[in-house]
């Protein structure tokens, strides 16, 4: 299982991608594309044409990091196919990226005590 830190800005290209594309190429599109910039910490994924793959870039500090996984006998849930991007909060992007359907992931919030024992 991929972990995102909590918090992190989290970007998914809607759009399929050609997966013969590396990290430099993908930071580039990202860029030119999608008006997001891997380079200053955004976490941008992209899907490929049989929603059996997926690959992240990001960078982390000190490189360019190129993440990149694929389901065996199954494929991702993704939002539709448009041009343009989408934002998930750092729980959705893990649970898409566990293979399961990230749309029926509700996050509980967290209630502050009102009284101390």
């Amino acid at each position: 299982m991929i972990g995102l830190p909590r918090g992190a800005r989290i970007v998914i290209a809607t759009k399929p991608v050609d997966f013969r594309r590396g990290g430099e190429s993908l930071a580039a599109l990202a860029r030119e594309v999608l008006k997001e910039d891997p380079y200053k910490g955004v976490i941008v994924i992209f899907r490929s044409r049989r929603a059996d793959r997926v690959k992240l870039v990001t960078w982390d500090g000190t490189g360019l990091l190129m993440v990149w996984k694929a389901l065996n006998g199954a494929q991702f849930c993704w939002p539709p196919i448009v041009d343009g991007c989408m934002k998930l909060t750092a729980e959705q992007a893990t649970v898409l990226l566990a293979g399961m359907d990230w749309r029926r992931f509700q996050p509980l919030e967290a209630v502050a005590p009102t009284v101390s024992r």
